[in-house]
């Protein structure tokens, strides 16, 4: 079983802890145990569990989100960096004798932040089969894993309409979940709401991957933006130069199922001949830098933000 895989069901329910954080996702007042379930004590909907276990708190009918956009400065990203994600020199976790979980890097884990107390809560946003849960444990969080259909997670749930209180989580991660949301501006305004003032917001999001039942593909400005209007600050948002477009289209629609090293080794010479050409307009125009290549010819992002104090 690949680490971090759930495999008990009692590890998917609610603790006191995270039941003191639940809200009604249709209006926002606290719940309580129901039977096997919950009830608003405000509007009075019930919620069940799902077939698989967990909480089913996802709303029960028609939600209207109201949206206020400010109209972005001129040098508004001006602070944000968009080069490669470096290691941290001074990580809060040790991930040293780690084995970094799949879709996660060393670069990423290195800005986990450390769990303040033993009560500190994080949110898993999207957590597919909770294959991230070790890692976040490991920095000392109390794991919530939110999904609309995983048995993994802790409870199913809207991204766009969250089941928890304002100002209650510490950290959230959201790992290739944002491409997936058909509202961004909306979900990216929920994980501000639930995360405490000064809490970390990390995760990666599709920019030149091929098509997969997803929405929106966001550029590194527009990555930016949906963070931005959500209310959080935006410190970084990173280009992979190993996820590159050349190996994105490979491995999820050129070659499907083929062995990823194979996949990989059929656009190497192209992959190869591309960064030559860069290296060679360098030469010429200071604006072919690499961090532009890199930049322009990803698969992903890895943005890095937080709650304003």
């Amino acid at each position: 079983m690949p680490q971090g895989v759930l495999s008990s069901p009692c590890r998917n329910e609610c603790t006191e802890t995270l039941w003191g954080i639940l809200a009604c996702p249709q209006c926002g007042h606290c719940l309580k145990r129901f039977g096997a379930g919950a009830v608003c004590g405000s509007c009075g909907v019930e919620y069940r569990r799902a077939a698989s276990g967990q909480l089913d708190l996802q709303p029960k009918g028609k939600k209207r989100y109201r949206f206020k956009f400010e109209l972005p400065p001129p040098c508004a990203d001006a602070h944000v960096r968009f080069d490669p994600l470096p290691v941290n020199p001074v990580p809060e976790v040790d991930f040293r004798t780690f084995s970094v979980p799949e879709r996660l890097t060393a670069e990423l884990l290195s800005y986990f932040p450390k769990a303040k107390s033993r009560d500190s809560i994080m949110l898993d946003l999207g957590c597919g089969n909770g294959i991230h849960r070790v890692a976040c444990e490991r920095a000392g969080f109390e794991y919530l894993g939110v999904d609309r259909d995983s048995p993994a997670a802790t409870i199913l749930a809207d991204a766009h309409a969250l089941p928890l209180r304002d100002d209650s989580v510490d950290f959230v991660l959201s790992i290739a979940v944002l491409q997936y949301s058909p509202l961004p501006f909306a979900m990216t305004r929920e994980v501000c709401r639930v995360l405490k003032p000064g809490g970390s917001f990390i995760g990666t999001v599709a920019f030149l991957e091929p098509f997969h039942d997803t929405y929106y593909h966001h550029t590194h400005l527009g990555t930016a933006n949906v963070l931005r209007q959500g209310g959080l600050a935006v410190h970084r948002v990173a280009p992979s130069d190993e996820w590159s477009v050349l190996v994105a289209q490979a491995r999820m629609a050129l070659f499907p199922h083929m062995p990823a090293l194979l996949s990989a080794a059929l656009v190497w010479p192209l992959g190869a001949l591309h960064k030559l050409w860069w290296r060679a307009g360098s030469l010429l125009s200071p604006k072919a830098d690499e961090t532009t290549r890199i930049r322009n010819t990803t698969g992903s992002f890895t943005f890095l933000a937080s709650k304003p104090q």
